[in-house]
């Protein structure tokens, strides 16, 4: 599995789900139900073709700028972009990121609880 950073005694590893591909099928859906190509959507976004392409194939995540730009372009709302994506927070564990089961409302069964923040403690 590939290591995204690592904190001081905490190593993190890749989420159960990949943000970036997750959001490229909801950009592409969106731009095909708006019946606008690449091209037309990178000049309503002032985005470079390229950006948007990449965006769609999951190869780059969007800035916070270019999701308003998009969801501006599109007459969506971020919600419609950010589809089947959540966020655990955690609590005593690392938060982490679980697919949004739309259907069911129930987290992705493939997550797995990342390790304890609390101190080891001494037997």
């Amino acid at each position: 599995m590939k290591r995204l950073w690592t904190l001081p005694f905490i190593e993190r590893t890749m989420p159960p789900v990949d943000i970036a591909a997750r959001f490229g099928q909801n950009l592409r859906g969106c731009r095909k139900r708006a019946d606008l190509s690449q091209e037309e959507l990178s000049v309503r976004a002032s985005l470079h073709r390229t950006e948007i392409s990449q965006l769609e194939r999951g190869l780059r995540v969007a800035r916070i700028d270019t999701l308003v730009k998009l969801k501006g372009s599109l007459g969506v709302s971020a919600d419609d972009l950010l589809e089947g994506m959540d966020w655990d927070p955690g609590g005593t564990l690392i938060g982490k990121f679980r697919a949004d089961d739309v259907d069911s409302g129930e987290p992705d069964a493939h997550a797995q609880a990342g390790p304890s923040l609390a101190p080891a403690r001494s037997a």
